[in-house]
């Protein structure tokens, strides 16, 4: 690990000489995330003043091990841009609310198992206090978005509370774009149609909006917003094709999220649609009667076990044929008539492994990484060198070569 950055002292200079290019960024991630989760502390004590339960609820999620990119982000730029740490701190503090708000209720949207390495919040506290989450952690951001008019000013203000209102319009409307193809089974779909609805559900308030509250906040002109948000959309399509493909990806215990999940929720990826594109009739045929069958409802199948298995082929204990045959006979046994199953789902990967699906989602993600370069040397050429600015040169590289 390199050593300690400077997050709230002069911009051009960190505290200490950093270590190696590759430590800087995972150092200002852990240092920032510190900063943020202790101000959504206060944001949130604030807001539940004597409901310890509804306190303990709302930081579950935050607390679980994450990156704390988004805020992070929000700081860098405008640190970068030559803005002042405590007055972009609460803005920062709310896109991570507003994040980890959207994670709650979109776990429940795709009946997601696990979180963060953890059980989903609606499986372990029920869908009704898991709704109710989310809809407090969005209610109590409006608190420091409104605190803006007296820490910013009236204009600085309007303009954070415009950008977040645009961003979170979008990702409804991304998030419904993409709820719309699952449930009218929609496939013929090309890569443009997949990364313009990631703009809205993904970019917009992941990776634009963040970079545009940090320049509102550090004064930043018209022009060098245009460049940020050039080259953050690019950033944020890299981001989730990468996250896309982790999701597939067997053998990673720092993975989060539940592997193979988007199968499981029959979500339109690069890959599966290409996959989708290539195959024969009869194959395609054969996945579209499977991605219109429903995920199992929890409880319905022993996850846990199948889970097991995959940890038994890991460990060398059995082989894959071995696996195959227990989980169909599982599949027989205890998955209900019109349900997904663990042969289903491998079906599906199969079909994306036959067709070439990672190497061509990696392959557009690559093409979307060098258009983020590019976007980047001509937004570096506005910004002084600092370890802020040194965070986002490295967040251009990391998010297609991240493992969790």
């Amino acid at each position: 690990m390199c050593s300690s950055v400077d997050l709230r002292g002069p911009s051009s200079t960190p505290k200490a000489a950093p270590g190696p290019v590759q430590d800087i960024g995972e150092v200002y991630l852990e240092e920032h995330r510190e900063l943020v989760l202790e101000e959504i502390r206060r944001i949130v004590r604030e807001g539940s003043p004597g409901d310890d339960r509804a306190y303990r609820l709302m930081l579950d999620y935050p607390l679980r091990r994450a990156k704390g990119l988004r805020p992070a982000l929000c700081i860098a730029v405008c640190r970068a841009l030559g803005g002042e740490f405590e007055e972009v701190l609460p803005s920062a503090a709310v896109v991570e609310m507003y994040h980890n708000a959207f994670l709650i209720h979109d776990d429940i949207e795709d009946g997601s198992l696990t979180r963060r390495g953890g059980p989903a919040l609606h499986r372990t506290h029920g869908i009704p206090a898991a709704v109710n989450c989310g809809d407090g952690l969005l209610a109590l951001t409006l608190g420091p978005l409104l605190g803006n008019t007296d820490r910013l000013g009236l204009g600085r203000a309007l303009r954070i509370l415009d950008i977040y209102a645009r961003a979170v319009l979008e990702s409804f409307e991304g998030q419904a774009q993409e709820l719309s193809w699952i449930d009218e089974g929609t496939w013929q779909l090309t890569d443009a149609d997949y990364e313009s609805m990631v703009r809205r559900k993904t970019c917009s308030y992941s990776f634009v909006a963040p970079g545009l509250v940090g320049a509102a906040v550090a004064r930043a002109e018209p022009s060098v917003e245009a460049l940020l948000v050039s080259f953050l959309e690019s950033l944020g399509l890299a981001f989730q094709i990468q996250d896309d493909v982790l999701n597939l990806e067997e053998g990673r215990a720092d993975y989060g999220k539940e592997l193979a999940g988007d199968l499981w929720e029959g979500k339109r990826t690069l890959m599966l649609l290409h996959a989708l594109r290539s195959a024969p009739e009869a194959d395609r045929e054969e996945a579209l009667r499977i991605l219109r069958k429903p995920r199992p409802t929890a409880g319905s199948s022993d996850v846990g076990l199948a889970d097991l298995l995959r940890e038994m082929v890991d460990e060398r204990v059995i082989d894959e044929a071995a696996r195959a045959a227990m989980l169909g006979y599982l599949d027989r046994r205890a998955a209900p008539p019109g349900e997904k199953t663990e042969g289903d789902v491998l079906f599906l990967r199969r079909l994306i492994d036959g067709h070439g699906g990672i190497e061509h989602a990696r392959a557009v993600a690559r093409r979307h990484a060098a258009s983020a370069e590019v976007g980047w040397q001509r937004l570096a050429e506005v910004l002084a060198d600092s370890v802020h600015t040194r965070f986002i040169a490295w967040l251009k590289d990391y998010v297609v070569q991240r493992t969790w």
